[in-house]
């Protein structure tokens, strides 16, 4: 266990970091942000739809930008994440754009002992399992935060994708669909700016879909649906096309490239 919370106490300062990188970034463009625009994409609008009045836990929030476009929406929302840059960041972007949301800077997988409200909706995106060693906590945890009869709904890159190596030229497969081992990279920029010359030093996991599934489905959640996508809203991994509608895709699109899951806490 001490291995583990140096695991995270690693992956703290590589996110800390990460924050004052990002928030400069043409990804994030805070100023774009600022001005109106919303983080959300269209995977995630759709499935929760009218949020307004509904109480959201937005979980691994970095610095807050799809925690304050649903409050911008009419949710009542608390972020948590591990960084507390990125908190110290997404409670000034707060109070800047004179919202009501709350941050809490803990790892996710304890915040039930910092957050103790039920809410309608929990949420969380894009690039969030593969920092947990266990899932098993995780799904508990969601269930203990949703109200009865609430939802939780991910957006997240698919397992598929982790088992690939992408720091040399061309992505090897590398990494095991189930593999248990942590997985230790060190290189230099992120994938908000790789012309960065931060050095981003991380522990990861992989997590097959069916360890997401049962996680959630042992602590009391009821799968509404799993989908998978051969696109990405993201321009993240080498090589991706760009189609007519902003979406990425890879050349030959042989392995989709995020899912999405909506579950019910019955």
């Amino acid at each position: 266990m001490n291995q583990q919370k140096s695991f995270f106490e690693t992956n703290k300062a590589t996110w800390n970091t990460k924050v004052k990188v990002h928030a400069k970034s043409e990804m994030y463009d805070i100023e774009a942000f600022k001005n109106g625009k919303s983080s959300l994409m269209l995977y995630e609008l759709k499935a929760l739809g009218d949020v307004s009045g509904k109480s959201l836990l937005h979980l691994q929030c970095h610095f807050g930008q799809d925690t304050l476009s649903w409050s911008r929406l009419g949710a009542k929302c608390t972020g948590v994440d591990l960084s507390d840059e990125g908190i110290k960041l997404a409670k000034q972007l707060n109070a800047e754009l004179n919202l009501d949301a709350e941050f809490v800077c803990c790892n996710v997988l304890d915040t039930s002992e910092f957050v103790k409200d039920e809410f309608d909706i929990v949420f969380t995106s894009y690039g969030v399992i593969g920092w947990l060693p266990d899932l098993k906590p995780w799904g508990q945890m969601i269930s203990e935060r949703l109200k009865q009869g609430g939802t939780f709904f991910m957006a997240e890159f698919h397992p598929i994708v982790w088992m690939f190596d992408y720091l040399e030229e061309k992505p090897i497969m590398t990494y095991g669909y189930m593999q248990d081992d942590v997985i230790y990279e060190e290189y230099e920029g992120t994938y908000a700016n790789e012309n960065s010359k931060m050095i981003s030093k991380e522990y990861a996991w992989n997590h097959g879909l069916g360890e997401v599934v049962t996680a959630l489905t042992e602590a009391g959640l009821h799968i509404e649906y799993l989908k998978e996508y051969d696109e990405s809203p993201y321009d993240v991994l080498p090589d991706l096309i760009k189609t007519d509608a902003g979406m990425y895709v890879t050349k030959d699109k042989l392995y989709p490239l995020i899912f999405t899951l909506k579950a019910m806490k019955v």
